[in-house]
């Protein structure tokens, strides 16, 4: 999975869950990138982020652009290319009528329900790839130990 890149997905039982790749704790993506997250078009995207800017649900800070080298033929050409934070992805998901949005909601809508209840979310995979860092560590510490003594 790349820096920067949502994947939906269903679990074993059935349930949507989406995997999220943050770069600097949150993810960027073009009006394009976001359409196809939700699966509609980019015109239903760009209306969406109109109402969301003149509802003032969010402000202008959840844009960033960036220059992006393209081949036009034999040429390198470099466009500018606004891209949208997080916050603006998500607020989109409750917007967009679409199934995978419909997935998107529910998914959002039971880590929402289980931080409410619980206080907290658990992300299983994490976790995990957390534990197997903390067990790496353990055996380096352990080398260390056996060299220097």
């Amino acid at each position: 999975m790349n820096k920067g890149e949502i994947i939906f997905y269903k679990t074993g039982d059935g349930q949507p869950a989406i995997d999220v790749a943050l770069q600097n704790d949150t993810v960027w993506l073009t009006q394009k990138q976001i359409a196809t997250v939700f699966g509609v078009q980019t015109p239903a995207i760009n209306k969406h982020i109109g109402n969301i800017f003149h509802s003032g649900e969010l402000d202008e800070s959840t844009i960033s652009n960036l220059e992006i080298v393209r081949k036009e033929g034999k040429r390198d050409i470099k466009r500018k290319v606004e891209v949208y934070n997080l916050d603006m992805i998500l607020s989109i998901g409750y917007r967009v009528n679409s199934a995978r949005a419909t997935q998107f909601r529910i998914w959002a809508n039971k880590i929402l329900k289980d931080y409410l209840i619980n206080g907290y979310v658990l992300n299983d995979k994490k976790l995990k790839e957390q534990s197997k860092q903390l067990e790496e560590l353990k055996q380096v510490v352990k080398l260390i130990n056996t060299v220097s003594t």
